[in-house]
């Protein structure tokens, strides 16, 4: 049998976090491994207990979710507040009250892999820790999906209007001609599953040009590389 998936559970909403804690608990494959009701206690928890996933409210007291989650994931001046590289940081998955909340995309550029609404339906919740344990998406609200796709192209055209940035332009083009191809259809925010339908390929062949572009980009998961095409350019919708 696998380990199961081990989840933290940082919100200072102690109800919402047993409501959470319930659901995750009712599976086999996955558990609630700690809790924390600030981002202060999410970090300490973090390095006393190394989860899988941490399930990470913005707007909690002594720390917000924003600040742990750069902290955590190694974006912080110190270099990761918890003592860990980037690299084998957990995946991070930020929750908001709103899908208007523009700390969500902040969160994303931090290096979380996702958000989701507090009002998630179960199966939603379940689903999502599973996807971003695999690398996939998390960004479940069509609403969210349209809030994340105008607010990062507008910062990319902004950026890009200042001055081209050199290091991501060379990264973009350490990629293949398909490479870029598949870059681009994963901003669409479709499975695999999809885009080898769209571009009339298997999806074992999508899968590999996935992994192949997470690698080349150094991150970790889909949605730090939809980040990565908007902020170079490659996506311009």
């Amino acid at each position: 049998m696998e380990t199961p998936i081990s989840v933290l559970l940082a919100d200072d909403q102690a109800l919402l976090r047993a409501g959470f804690a319930m659901v995750i608990d009712s599976q086999q494959d996955m558990h609630v491994i700690a809790q924390a009701g600030t981002g202060v206690e999410a970090l300490e928890a973090v390095r006393a207990h190394r989860p899988d996933v941490v399930l990470m409210d913005i707007r909690m007291p002594e720390l917000d979710g924003l600040e742990a989650t750069r902290r955590l994931l190694g974006d912080a001046d110190d270099g990761g507040a918890d003592g860990r590289g980037a690299a084998d940081a957990p995946t991070v998955i930020v929750l908001t009250t709103f899908d208007t909340d523009e700390y969500a995309v902040e969160a994303l550029r931090a290096g979380a892999s996702g958000f989701l609404l507090k009002d998630v339906q179960p199966e939603v919740l379940l689903d999502s820790i599973r996807t971003a344990v695999d690398g996939g998406a998390v960004i479940a609200p069509t609403t969210t999906r349209r809030l994340l796709d105008q607010t990062l192209l507008d910062d990319a055209r902004s950026a890009r209007s200042r001055e081209p940035d050199a290091a991501q332009q060379a990264t973009l083009e350490t990629l293949t001609a398909r490479e870029r191809e598949i870059l681009g259809e994963m901003a669409t925010g479709d499975s695999n599953g999809e885009i080898a339908a769209r571009m009339f390929l298997s999806e074992a062949t999508v899968k590999t040009h996935v992994a192949h572009v997470l690698a080349k980009l150094g991150v970790r998961d889909r949605v730090q590389a939809v980040v990565f095409a908007y902020d170079s350019g490659l996506v311009d919708r």
